[in-house]
């Protein structure tokens, strides 16, 4: 072989002459096929690796000594003889077709099958029952989880195709049903809801049910059920401890609102039923004597037998109607019975005349008999327009009317008399700081001589000018400023008044006799007052003399006085003050006390005056009450005799003051004389005063 080396070709050269792109045939050597001839005969081979000429080349070492073949790509691997190459080099020889991938393309498709698998694997085994839902939604795929819950056998496979909404009841409510058509659509990000299911078999149970999108890609979404059917019962457990009273086991006060607003709404009467509520709202009369005395052990058991008997009458009252009133335990021993839709106040009497007989039947709790009653306030109206709080302060106000009464009854709601305790709580509120603000002044009614006509005095007589309610007579608020004590603030306002007054008319008529000035005191201002130093202050800053003031109390205050109020009427008689018994003849009318008093004036209560005769138009006199002649006369006498001037009021006719006159009556006072009028009138009045005094 000439110019040719026998020895082997180098391992490197081989290697290119292999793979390299070029790939130059080798010149034919002896034994040897030509090229053409070999490379036919390679070409139907199945794999050009098995080729007993690229065999060896695999087999055979490289030398990376002198760097990597120029051939080679740079991804071949480093020790052929560690394997096959993972990936073969774009620059494979043309004729030797590629190989399969078996690299990282293919460990990625390998680890997907496994994630796959994994996946589904995972899905149907997982105890949350769950089922992918397509966009139509119709069920693509569910676990044997969800098919078990919903009572469907064990195998999800058969919900396949199902609509989704119909198996987990997402379709029952509109607002729910179009949350889910919007997560359907991609347009919200999760549902969650609760849902009672049905099974087929009839077994019900509360289930949890979340929606929520899958991946875009997917066009999909998932389901997922939980049952939450123990959790369910045992917030029912507690709200029912939360909402019941544990002495009574009856609905406690939250509960008891809950409803009746509930009632209220306008959702609740509008459709159905007589748009009417009406309520019993009742308070065991003596109940904390019953604590006192036996202790709070007995007191809870009589609480839970008269919730017994409640509840019983409430139960007849519901016999044959639409719904039985609900029966409340609101606190201590106040009790509500609540009668939606009701058919009118006959309907809430009845019932209250029903518990009032059941509590009446005495009580036998271990030896124990007790006997309770009870005060009911009724309230039956529209529910329109009522709101809870004025159903309840309305109650409340009824209940206390009956206790007023006398207790054991129940009273009926009266929006007349209602309208009264508001206006007394509203003057009430406001009567201390309108005596500060200037809201009262005073008139003055003459005490008319009825031998001689003239004008003797006057009394004052205070009056509101109220800014909501016009001008108050005494009668509307007196009592009030006796109450809450600002009668010692507004009486001594009306004596220093009163007084200044007096003594301007003195000086403005210094020709007319003098005329006194007579002024109500309340017996809470002898008590809560230094009586005695006001007045003395008082006719020292006025200039007023004291036998020209005349205090007036009434006979209930005066004839039980002892202690303190006897003191200070003695101290203001012997200051030279009169004292006058206002109202006399209607209170306790005990005359030992008369002569014992320092009295100076009798002013007779209209009632008598009232009862007499009128005489006739021509003159004649009408027969007589001989009852209301023989009474006044006696008292007039009487007072004649322990040297007591007699006033009469509510003298009103000419033939009543005849009569008076007759009798022996000194003063009169009333409209025949005058109404009571401002200061410039009476100092019309003065110039005409000529009555001596007596």
């Amino acid at each position: 072989m000439s110019g040719t080396s026998d020895g082997p070709t180098p391992t490197a050269d081989l290697v290119r002459s292999a793979v390299t792109k070029s790939h130059v045939a080798t010149p034919p050597r002896a034994g040897n096929p030509p090229h053409e001839e070999r490379a036919r005969r390679v070409e139907p081979l199945a794999d050009p690796l098995a080729d007993p000429l690229v065999k060896p080349l695999i087999d055979t070492p490289v030398d990376l000594s002198a760097g990597l073949p120029a051939g080679l790509s740079a991804e071949f691997p480093v020790g052929l003889a560690a394997g096959l190459p993972t990936r073969l080099s774009a620059a494979a020889p043309t004729g030797i077709p590629a190989r399969p991938e078996t690299g990282t393309e293919v460990e990625e498709e390998a680890e997907a099958d496994v994630g796959t698998h994994t996946f589904r694997a995972t899905f149907a085994a997982a105890p949350l029952a769950m089922a992918v839902v397509d966009r139509d939604g119709r069920v693509v795929t569910a676990n044997d989880a969800l098919a078990a819950l919903l009572g469907r056998g064990s195998d999800g496979h058969g919900l396949t195709g199902r609509i989704a909404a119909d198996l987990v009841d997402l379709a029952s409510d509109t607002r729910t049903w179009h949350a889910y058509r919007e997560v359907l659509r991609g347009r919200q990000a999760r549902l969650r809801c609760t849902r009672r299911l049905k099974q087929p078999d009839g077994h019900s149970l509360w289930a949890q049910v979340t929606v929520s999108p899958l991946p875009e890609e997917e066009r999909a979404v998932l389901i997922s059920v939980s049952d939450i059917s123990a959790r369910r019962e045992l917030q029912a457990r507690l709200r029912h401890l939360q909402m019941h009273d544990p002495v009574t086991r009856l609905p406690n006060r939250t509960l008891f609102f809950e409803r009746l607003a509930a009632a209220l709404e306008a959702e609740a009467y509008e459709e159905s039923g007589t748009g009417r509520i009406g309520l019993c709202y009742l308070d065991l009369d003596g109940f904390k004597a019953v604590n006192d005395t036996l202790g709070h052990r007995v007191g809870d058991r009589l609480l839970a037998a008269v919730a017994e008997r409640l509840t019983r009458c409430a139960n007849e009252a519901g016999y044959a109607r639409t719904a039985t009133p609900l029966v409340a335990r609101l606190g201590g021993d106040e009790f509500a019975l609540l009668v939606e839709d009701s058919t009118g106040t006959e309907q809430l009497a009845d019932l209250a005349d029903s518990v009032l007989k059941s509590l009446q039947v005495p009580f036998d709790l271990s030896g124990q008999r007790l006997s309770v009653s009870a005060s009911i306030g009724v309230v039956e109206r529209h529910a329109a327009g009522t709101t809870a709080t004025a159903l309840m302060q309305a109650a409340d106000t009824t209940l206390y009317w009956a206790k007023a009464d006398g207790k054991s009854r129940w009273t009926l709601f009266d929006p007349e008399r209602n309208a009264h305790r508001m206006t007394r709580q509203a003057l009430s509120s406001t009567l201390r700081p309108a005596v500060e603000r200037g809201e009262f002044a005073l008139e003055y009614q003459p005490l008319v001589c009825m031998e001689s006509g003239q004008v003797r005095g006057v009394e004052a007589l205070v009056r509101w000018n109220h800014p909501q309610f016009g001008t108050l007579t005494p009668n509307r608020f007196i009592g009030l400023a006796e109450e809450d004590g600002s009668i010692v603030q507004l009486g001594r306002w009306v004596l220093a008044t009163a007084c200044r007054q007096a003594r301007r008319w003195q000086l403005d008529h210094p020709d007319a006799e003098p005329i006194f000035v007579s002024v109500n005191v309340a017996v809470r201002q002898v008590w809560d007052s230094d009586l005695v130093s006001d007045v003395a202050a008082i006719l020292a800053e006025t200039g007023l003399a004291p036998h020209l003031l005349q205090l007036e109390l009434t006979e209930s205050a005066v004839m039980g006085s002892a202690g303190r109020p006897l003191q200070a009427l003695q101290a203001l008689s012997e200051m030279g003050v009169g004292i006058a018994i206002d109202d006399f003849g209607t209170g306790y009318s005990n005359l030992a006390y008369l002569s014992r008093l320092p009295v100076s004036v009798l002013k007779l209560d209209g009632s008598f005056v009232r009862g007499f005769q009128y005489e006739g138009g021509d003159g004649s006199a009408a027969p007589p009450n001989p009852a209301d002649e023989v009474v006044v006369e006696a008292m007039i006498q009487l007072a004649h005799r322990l040297g007591l001037t007699v006033t009469a009021e509510c003298v009103e006719t000419a033939g009543q003051a005849t009569r008076l006159r007759r009798i022996g009556c000194d003063t009169g006072q009333g409209w025949l004389y005058s109404r009571p009028v401002s200061p410039d009138r009476i100092s019309a009045l003065l110039t005409a005063a000529a009555c001596p005094q007596t």
